[in-house]
């Protein structure tokens, strides 16, 4: 189940080039199943927790690497894509992303049943983002201007004041 809701992006994933970040992988979803689908696509799985780390260092696939940190610390606009699965609050985890990647790009978005679009898009305006897209349970927000000079705030202020 866990890697068909992982895969369920592909196509999606598909749709743009250069490398690809996982913020918040976590146990290793979806960063691991993409990177192993697509084995000529450079995939970092990014976490905050080193023993997570640790874990994802003994089963990412060797287009993988595994960076231990914050998606505020990672440089800004160094992407092609972003993704993330149960990071935070949709505006939150569009924050957390899409300063990550570059003009041309997108960041994908696990949704919950009760995700808020508008609030989704107003963060996402706000972010140099355009109107986040559906597709099956994922928001697609591509990546139409450069990230503004103020993105990426400081570590944990997205959480405790979110955009939107």
């Amino acid at each position: 189940m866990l890697l068909d809701d992982a895969l369920r992006a592909l196509p999606l994933v598909e749709r743009y080039e250069g490398p690809l970040i996982d913020v918040g992988s976590g146990g290793g979803s979806p960063g691991i199943p993409l990177a192993s689908a697509l084995p000529n696509r450079e995939v970092t799985l990014l976490d905050a927790d080193q023993r997570k780390c640790d874990f994802l260092r003994r089963w990412a696939p060797s287009n993988a690497e595994v960076a231990w940190g914050r998606a505020e610390e990672q440089p800004v606009e160094h992407w092609g894509i972003a993704v993330a699965k149960a990071l935070a609050q949709p505006p939150v985890a569009a924050e957390l992303c899409l300063p990550l990647v570059g003009v041309g790009g997108a960041a994908i978005l696990w949704l919950g049943r009760e995700a808020n679009l508008d609030r989704l898009a107003a963060a996402s305006e706000r972010l140099g983002g355009g109107t986040p897209e559906l597709h099956d349970g994922l928001a697609v927000i591509p990546k139409v201007a450069p990230t503004p000079a103020r993105f990426p705030r400081r570590v944990g202020v997205a959480k405790k004041r979110p955009l939107a």
